[in-house]
């Protein structure tokens, strides 16, 4: 595969998203695991990570979602650096990174709708796989295969 200037910028772009995503994430998951409150982002009632993090939703058949945020994050990562050059590349960022977005969409309805309390780290996470699924778009439709 042969990335333009645009590919190329969207692959350095992705992974400093995902990189940003992991520790996003890992300290969701700090915060998941953590025995005593924070001030870290817990403002109100309507703004407590705590709440959001330790919730009946936090966790899916017992897997943390912070956790797979950081696996999610990861193979994103690992698409945009080490995979970048191989010609399906694209399209599985371009699933992967759709794949993310549902899944935020999803948390986000959970947050605003069943709990009614918002997580700073999950609105921090939503915008980076927001930006990480424009770009991967981008990628995708931008770059020429040799």
């Amino acid at each position: 595969m042969r990335t333009s200037f645009p590919g190329k910028f969207a692959c350095a772009a992705i992974a400093v998203l995902a990189l940003a995503g992991i520790i996003d994430s890992a300290i969701a998951l700090q915060r998941h695991y953590a025995k005593s409150a924070t001030q870290f982002c817990d403002f109100s009632q309507r703004f407590s990570c705590d709440i959001v993090n330790r919730s009946e939703y936090s966790s899916i058949v017992g897997i943390p979602v912070a956790a797979i945020g950081i696996a999610g994050y990861a193979t994103l990562f690992l698409l945009a650096t080490k995979w970048k050059t191989r010609s399906e590349t694209p399209t599985r960022l371009l699933i992967a990174a759709l794949g993310g977005l549902a899944f935020a969409l999803y948390l986000t309805y959970v947050e605003a709708f069943l709990l009614e309390t918002w997580c700073i780290l999950c609105i921090v996470s939503l915008a980076l796989i927001i930006l990480i699924s424009a770009l991967a778009v981008v990628l995708r439709f931008r770059t020429t295969v040799s």
